[in-house]
């Protein structure tokens, strides 16, 4: 796999509303709501162009039973991959266009850090621009090396996702 980071695509929000549309259909009554959620989602930042997307579902164990629905849709079903309580697919192959991390409405934790995250780089542009640079210097440096890549990123994302969730608490009182 290459690893590419690109500038933002005002074209991935619409990317994004496409494939929720079709990610609908499949759980019915069995979603709550669908986020856009990872750098696709921020206005302004590099990101690999891979559209995140977080269902937020009644039941996580009935996400089971679509997964036919979501292969015929080109996913791949990874089942909760490291994350437990979570159901993770991804489309495209080496060539990866989108990725799925469904998680049950009463799971705060993982649900909160992703939007959190989300939007706190939206609305601190200082951080949004080190962690654009940061993506792009690492994908440059490590282009065929995703492990690589990811460990880069690693203490960056885990100090900006406290940040963002103590943020996000401040927000709200």
């Amino acid at each position: 796999m290459f690893v590419r980071v690109v500038n933002h695509d005002p074209r991935w929000e619409r990317d994004f509303q496409e494939e929720a549309q079709r990610i609908r259909e499949i759980l019915g009554n069995e979603l709550i709501n669908i986020f856009h959620i990872g750098s696709t989602a921020v206005e302004g930042l590099k990101a690999k162009p891979i559209i995140d997307m977080m269902p937020v579902v009644n039941d996580i164990s009935r996400v089971d039973d679509y997964s036919a629905q979501f292969v015929a849709l080109g996913y791949e079903v990874m089942g909760e991959l490291g994350i437990p309580g979570r159901r993770y697919f991804r489309k495209g192959g080496d060539n990866r266009t989108h990725q799925i991390h469904a998680f049950q409405f009463d799971n705060f934790r993982d649900i909160e850090r992703h939007l959190a995250v989300r939007d706190y780089l939206r609305a601190h542009e200082t951080v949004r621009e080190e962690y654009g640079c940061l993506k792009a210097r690492l994908a440059e440096t490590f282009p065929t090396d995703i492990d690589g890549y990811s460990d880069g990123k690693d203490s960056f994302v885990a100090a900006m996702e406290e940040a963002a969730i103590k943020w996000n608490y401040e927000m709200r009182v």
